[in-house]
């Protein structure tokens, strides 16, 4: 008994002692400017129960643990942020050890996700540098200069210095209510700057994204672009081809679902960073009623963001291909093919071809898929047809991306009209706002069998 309580007592001084060791590695503040609260004025109550826990935790066993980057910045900017970032000098197994529900997650960058209901808050260790030559194990990077592969652990201080923009690199600690700013963050906000860390070519060839993202915290924020930031960018345009389809996506949605989607989108045509993207979407804004119709579907989308009602990515990506299956749609049907099976070549033509680019999730492709198969039904307003089409599941995003054809001047307006109407009639009303049939049933033939037997019996 003696024994085993000695035996505690000495790993317990082992574990303290190795967590301090570890605390003061991890952590050297001497650049950085340490901003009280009375001066920043950050609202503590604007942080999430998951984000609070989260750091408690990490500093409950003898870690350092900061909110960092987007939500400080949106913190600042008395906004609430959407979700949450921890920084702490604890390694991804620890953190792992630390809360039981999280997971270590991710290849190219060693993350931990910790879970709290519904809320994932996304822990990372602090970064060091990746150019060090003891690091090279630990660390990839491509030709152009892009970082594959990073694993390399830091302090506080060369964390900071990894991170993109100066609005990002801010340091939060929910227990002192500290900011620690390492790069004049906090004075580049408060000035309207969006500002690299570092050299900005350099930087965007270690991670091309960091150009997408410029643009939209640019246009999310109303942060002007420094112009050292901002010069190069039509220059590295081409280094977004070597970047994984999937990161692509991930970052257009961010872009397109700021609600700020329209800024967004004139952003990127301004700084040369549509082509490749959607690789059509230029073409498509070129085109007055393509043109028309994005913008509407955009508009649609920002102002759905601002009230806190929820957006589909599958109908967002649905409009901004939806003339370019049209133009793939008409030349099927030139060649031949009848309406539905040339419409279904067009839509499998234009999601390939933004496969090549852009990884869109299979379950917003099918989405997209259902959206444009149904629109041919909108113009069979006779018989039980209607009625079907008000039952299927699709239905209701389908309606709304008629009525967007509608107000974008494709189509006839009096087709959106008779479609509100007849969905929101009683079962009588509905029946007599159908429209005649305009063709008779075909005649069903007799088969030959029954024609010979009749002759015989004759």
């Amino acid at each position: 008994m003696i024994k085993k309580l000695i035996q505690r007592v000495f790993n317990s001084g082992k574990k303290q002692s190795k967590q301090a060791s570890l605390k003061s590695d991890g952590l050297t503040t001497s650049n950085a400017q340490r901003i009280a609260s009375k001066v920043h004025r950050i609202d503590k109550k604007l942080l999430s129960h998951g984000a609070l826990k989260t750091t408690g935790g990490l500093q409950k066993a003898g870690f350092e643990a900061f909110v960092v980057g987007g939500a400080v910045r949106d913190l600042l900017l008395k906004r609430r942020p959407k979700d949450f970032d921890i920084a702490t000098n604890a390694t991804p197994e620890q953190v792992n050890r630390i809360f039981r529900r999280s997971r270590i997650i991710g290849r190219r960058f060693r993350l931990v996700h910790v879970i709290f209901g519904e809320e994932t808050i996304e822990v990372s260790t602090f970064r060091g540098s990746h150019l060090n030559e003891e690091n090279e194990s630990r660390s990839k990077i491509a030709d152009s200069g892009r970082i594959l592969r990073d694993n390399v652990f830091g302090n506080q201080e060369e964390d900071a210095l990894r991170r993109d923009f100066t609005a990002n690199a801010l340091y939060y600690d929910p227990s002192t209510e500290e900011v620690l700013d390492f790069h004049q963050g906090v004075a580049d906000i408060q000035a309207g700057v969006l500002r690299m860390i570092g050299d900005p070519v350099t930087r965007y060839r270690e991670d091309p994204v960091r150009m997408l993202r410029a643009v939209r915290l640019s246009a999310k924020l109303g942060l002007a672009i420094d112009k050292a930031t901002e010069d190069p960018i039509p220059k590295l345009a081409d280094l977004l081809h070597d970047v994984p389809p999937s990161r692509l996506f991930d970052e257009m949605l961010k872009l397109f679902l700021s609600g700020h989607a329209i800024e967004s989108a004139v952003a990127l045509r301004k700084h040369g960073l549509h082509h490749g993207l959607l690789p059509l979407l230029d073409v498509v804004l070129e085109q007055p009623i393509g043109a028309k119709f994005v913008n509407l579907a955009l508009k649609n989308t920002d102002t759905r963001v601002n009230e806190g009602k929820p957006v589909s990515p599958g109908f967002l990506f649905a409009t901004l291909l939806w003339h370019e299956v049209l133009v793939a749609w008409q030349k099927y049907e030139k060649q031949g093919n009848r309406p539905m099976p040339a419409l279904h070549m067009a839509m499998t033509e234009v999601a390939d071809m933004q496969a090549e680019k852009l990884a869109i999730h299979k379950r917003y492709s099918a989405t997209m898929k259902e959206i444009w198969g149904l629109q041919p039904r909108f113009e069979m307003r006779a018989g039980k047809r209607p009625f079907g089409l008000l039952e299927h599941p699709r239905y209701r995003a389908a309606y709304d991306f008629l009525l967007l054809r509608c107000q974008s001047g494709e189509i006839s307006a009096e087709l959106g009209d008779w479609w509100t109407a007849f969905a929101s009639a009683d079962g009588e009303k509905r029946v007599d706002l159908l429209k005649p049939e305009t063709t008779q049933k075909p005649r069903r033939r007799r088969s030959r069998r029954k024609l010979k037997s009749a002759h015989s019996a004759s």
